[in-house]
C-alpha cells in the first residue's frame, strides 16, 4: 500500500496516498475544488488559476527538524504568502488547506471575471449549454455582474472546422489546452497547437488531414467550454432533451462502455440516437471512446433497414407475416432433419447464439460460426487468455508487453489507449515482432521482423531467444496478438505458440498476464463460447459442421447476423436474419428483420472475456425482432416448449450449462460501484461531459489455465506453410468498408475500401 500522508481539508482530516494533488484529495471527502484546466487524467499545468486555494504547512524548528507547537500543544501552520493553484501541489504531511475563505472567493471571482470578458454570451445557442462546466462554475462562483464593455469582446469567425468531424468555435476557448494536452499525452497524436499570443491565442491543427486522430471526439468531452463540437452532434439536440441508455460498443474486442443519447424526433415521428458518450468503466476504456464507436451508430435508423420478414416467391421476394414466415421456415427445418446448419456472426449477442445453438442440438445439425470470422483460436484465448483480474492499470515497470502479427491502434484503439501508458507513463517493456510497422513501434524495447505469414514460424524459431533476452525477468507477461496474413490454421499455431511461450515462463494462468486476442468484434469470444465453445458438439472450423461432412449439400442453412456471402454453406433452402438486404439476404428463401444492438438488451463478452450488459435505447424499428425470440419461437414451432422471457432468463440458463459462465449473472455483472477518479454527470467540471455506469461494470470469467492450473500442458504445435488465402488477409484498418460504417455520412471521407488493404 502506497505511503499515506494525512492533512486537513476546511478543518476534516483525510489521508490519501503520498504524490496526491490537493484537488484530488478534496475530491476523495467530496469537496469539489473548482478547476477549468485541470483533469484527472491529464498532467496538472496550473493554467488558468481557477484552483487557487489557501495552503499552511506546519512550522518546522531548524534545529530540531520537528513541527513548532503553540503554548496549546497545537502545531503551528505556516500559510503561504499567495493562494497556491490545488491542481499542481502535492500534499504534505500536517497540510492545511483551506478553500472557503474571503480570498479565495474574491480570487475565483476575479477568474471567472477575467475568462468572460472575451467568452460570447451565446449559451442559449451553445451546444455544451446545459452540461457547461464554465455556465456551471460561473453560476456558483462567479461575480453577479461585469465591470468590462460588452463591446470590448474579441470577436473571431464562429465554427471554423479543424478538420472534418471537429468544429472549433475560437471566441469561446478558454485556453485550457485539454484537447492539446489530450492529444499529446493520451492519443500521442500531436496534431494540435496554440498559435500566436495574447487575445488572439487559438487553437490550430497542423496535421495533413486535419486533426488526424482516432480520438478526437473525446476532445469534445473533455473541453469545458462549447469551444469544440463533432460534425455529427453540433446544433443536434439540447442535453436536457436527451434520454440516456447504457450500452456497448460493438466495433472492436474492447467492450468500451457507452451511453446512447436518443430523442423523438418530430420530423421522422421516431427515435434516433443524436450522441454517443462514454461511460466510465476504469477497467475497461476508462472514460475514452474512438471515434468509430462514436460516429457509426447511424445504421441503427438507416432508410434501407429491413422493416418486415419476406419470403421468396415465384422467384421474389415478398412481404410477409411473422407466422407465415416463421411457419415456413419450421416446417423446412423439420423436413431437413439433422441435415440443417445454423451460421452465426460475432456481432450477434450470447444470448442470441445460445438459443440457436441450443436449437441446434435438439435438431442434431450443425452450429458454427462465420468462417471468415477469425475465432478459429477462440479456445486458445479462452484457456490461456488475461487473468479474471488483469488490470491493465497496474501494469507498469516489470512488466513484460509482448505484441505479435497485430496493429493495436486499428483494431482495438482503447487498448493501444491503456497499453501504451504501462509503456510510456508506468515503464512496461514493449518488444513488437510484425512483418511491418504500426504505431505501436514508437515505443518498443525490442522490435522483430518475419515475412508476412510466418508468425507462428517466428513464435516457435525465436522462442528459446526471446526468454532468455526479453522475458527473462518479466513480473507479468502480457501477449497481444492478430491474424494479418493467416489463415485458420495458421491463425491457430500462432496462438498455440504464444501460449506455450506463457507456460515456458511461468505465466500461464497469472493476474495480469495471458494471452488478449485482436477479435474483430466486441463479441467474437462470446458468440464461440455460446457455439462451438459449450462442448456439446465438436463443430470444425473449416465448415461449419457439426455432423455433416463441410462440402456436403445442407438442407436448410440459417444464417443470422453472417456478412460475408461466402460463409454460407451450400443449402437447398436459406434463411437469413439480417439489419440489411445484403447480398447474402438478396438469394435467400427467407428474409427475417433483425433488432440492432440499440433495440434490444443482452450481454457481450470482449476480447479480455469480460462478460458485460447493455441496454436498449431505441424501440423496435418496424416489425423487427431479436435474434432469440426467432430463435424461441421457431423452437416452439418444432415442439420445444422454453418459455424464455427473456435475455434475462436466458442468460440464467447460460449459466447453468456453460462451465466458464457458471459463477456469472445478470446481477453479478450487473453491480456498479465508486470509481476513482469519480467522473460523471455530477462532475462536468472536473472530468468532463461522462456519464456515470449504474449498468453494471461487468466481470471476467476464468481461463482454463486459472481455473485448474493441473490442465496447463504445452499443445504440440503444428505450424503449416503459408496459404494465399491467408496472406490476402491483410490489415484489419479500424475504418475498413462494412455494412455499418458506409451509413455513417461523417466518416464517409475516412473509410478504407477492401480493395485498397493489402
Amino acid at each position: 500500500m502506497a505511503d499515506l500522508v494525512n492533512l486537513t481539508i476546511d478543518g476534516v482530516p483525510v489521508s490519501v496516498p503520498k504524490g496526491t494533488l490537493v484537488v484530488d484529495a478534496a475530491k476523495k471527502i467530496g469537496n469539489d475544488i473548482p478547476v477549468f484546466c485541470y483533469h484527472p487524467k491529464l498532467k496538472p499545468v496550473g493554467m488558468c488559476r481557477m484552483c487557487l486555494v489557501d495552503i499552511g504547512t506546519p512550522k518546522i524548528d531548524p534545529a530540531t527538524k520537528q513541527p513548532v507547537r503553540d503554548e496549546q500543544g497545537n502545531v503551528v501552520i505556516v500559510f503561504m504568502p499567495k493562494l497556491t493553484t490545488a491542481c499542481t501541489t502535492p500534499v504534505s504531511e500536517g497540510m492545511v488547506v483551506r478553500t472557503a475563505t474571503e480570498q479565495v472567493r474574491a480570487a475565483r471571482e476575479d477568474i471567472l471575471e477575467f475568462l468572460l470578458t472575451s467568452h460570447p454570451l451565446d449559451c442559449p445557442i451553445c451546444d455544451k449549454g446545459g452540461e457547461c462546466p464554465l455556465q456551471n462554475l460561473t453560476l456558483g462562483f462567479g461575480p453577479g455582474v461585469s465591470r468590462f464593455d460588452y463591446d470590448a469582446k474579441f470577436h473571431n469567425e464562429k465554427h471554423v472546422p479543424l478538420g472534418d468531424l471537429i468544429y472549433l468555435d475560437r471566441e469561446r476557448c478558454i485556453q485550457c489546452a485539454r484537447c492539446i494536452r489530450f492529444q499529446d499525452e493520451i492519443a500521442d497524436d500531436h496534431v494540435l497547437q496554440f498559435h500566436d499570443r495574447g487575445r488572439g491565442m487559438e487553437i490550430i491543427t497542423f496535421s495533413d488531414p486535419p486533426f488526424d486522430s482516432y480520438f478526437g471526439g473525446n476532445t469534445t468531452d473533455i473541453c469545458p467550454v462549447g469551444a469544440l463540437t463533432t460534425a455529427d452532434f453540433r446544433f443536434k439536440a439540447r442535453p436536457w432533451e436527451l434520454d440516456s441508455a447504457q450500452s456497448l460498443c460493438t466495433h472492436c474486442p474492447v467492450g468500451c462502455n457507452i451511453t446512447l443519447n436518443t430523442r423523438l424526433e418530430t420530423k421522422t415521428g421516431g427515435y434516433e440516437i443524436k450522441r454517443v458518450m462514454p461511460r466510465q468503466n476504469e477497467q475497461v476504456n476508462e472514460i475514452w471512446i474512438c471515434d468509430k464507436g462514436r460516429y457509426v451508430h447511424h445504421f441503427t435508423r438507416a432508410e434501407d433497414r429491413l422493416r418486415q420478414p419476406m419470403i421468396r416467391r415465384d422467384g421474389r421476394l415478398v412481404e410477409a407475416t411473422w407466422e407465415q414466415a416463421l411457419q415456413l421456415v419450421s416446417d423446412r427445418l423439420k423436413a431437413a432433419g439433422s441435415h440443417v446448419a445454423a451460421v452465426v456472426g460475432d456481432r450477434i449477442a450470447n444470448e442470441d447464439a445460445y438459443l440457436v445453438a441450443k436449437l441446434m442440438r435438439a435438431l442434431g445439425g450443425a452450429i458454427g460460426m462465420s468462417p471468415s470470422v477469425p475465432a478459429h483460436y477462440a479456445d486458445v484465448v479462452r484457456a490461456f487468455g488475461v487473468g479474471a483480474q488483469t488490470d491493465f492499470a497496474r501494469l507498469g515497470k516489470g512488466d513484460v508487453i509482448l505484441v505479435v502479427n497485430g496493429d493495436v491502434e486499428e483494431q482495438a484503439p482503447v487498448w493501444f489507449l491503456r497499453l501504451r501508458q504501462a509503456v510510456v507513463d508506468r515503464g512496461a517493456a514493449l518488444v513488437m515482432a510484425h512483418a511491418r510497422s504500426t504505431k505501436m513501434h514508437r515505443y518498443a524495447r525490442a522490435i522483430y521482423r518475419y515475412e508476412p505469414g510466418y508468425a507462428a514460424q517466428w513464435v516457435v524459431t525465436q522462442s528459446e531467444e526471446l526468454i532468455a533476452k526479453d522475458l527473462k525477468d518479466a513480473r507479468n507477461l502480457l501477449i497481444v496478438f492478430g491474424d494479418e496474413s493467416l489463415d485458420g490454421p495458421g491463425a491457430r499455431a500462432l496462438a498455440q505458440s504464444l501460449a506455450n511461450l506463457l507456460i515456458a515462463t511461468g505465466h500461464a494462468g497469472k493476474a495480469d498476464s495471458g494471452l488478449l486476442a485482436l477479435y474483430p468484434h466486441a463479441n467474437t469470444q462470446g458468440v464461440f463460447d455460446m457455439t462451438l465453445g459449450t462442448g456439446h458438439m465438436d463443430a470444425s472450423r473449416d465448415g461449419v459442421n457439426g455432423k455433416v461432412e463441410a462440402n456436403s449439400q445442407f438442407e436448410a442453412a440459417w444464417l443470422i447476423g453472417v456478412g460475408d456471402a461466402s460463409d454460407a454453406p451450400p443449402a437447398k433452402f436459406t434463411v437469413v436474419q439480417e439489419l440489411f438486404m445484403t447480398e447474402l439476404a438478396k438469394r435467400a428463401d427467407v428474409v427475417l428483420p433483425a433488432l440492432s444492438f440499440a433495440e434490444r438488451e443482452g450481454t457481450f463478452t470482449s476480447g479480455d472475456r469480460r462478460v458485460q450488459r447493455f441496454y436498449r435505447a431505441l424501440p423496435p424499428l418496424g416489425e423487427a425482432r431479436p435474434d432469440w425470440w426467432v430463435a424461441q419461437e421457431i423452437a416452439k414451432r418444432l415442439g420445444h416448449n422454453w418459455g424464455f422471457q427473456g435475455p434475462m432468463h436466458i442468460f440464467a440458463d447460460i449459466a447453468r450449462n456453460i462451465p466458464h459462465y457458471r459463477e456469472l449473472s445478470y446481477e453479478f455483472i450487473s453491480a456498479s460501484g465508486p470509481q476513482w477518479p469519480p467522473m460523471g454527470r455530477s462532475d462536468l467540471y472536473y472530468g468532463g461531459t461522462v456519464y456515470d455506469n449504474t449498468g453494471g461494470l461487468g466481470a471476467r470469467y476464468a481461463g482454463d489455465a486459472e481455473r485448474d492450473p493441473s490442465s496447463v500442458h504445452p499443445y504440440d504445435v503444428a505450424v503449416p506453410e503459408p496459404t494465399i488465402a491467408g496472406l490476402e488477409r491483410g490489415p484489419r484498418p479500424l475504418y475498413r468498408d462494412g455494412e455499418l460504417i458506409r451509413r455513417s455520412a461523417v466518416l464517409a471521407s475516412h473509410i478504407v475500401p477492401v480493395q485498397e488493404i493489402a
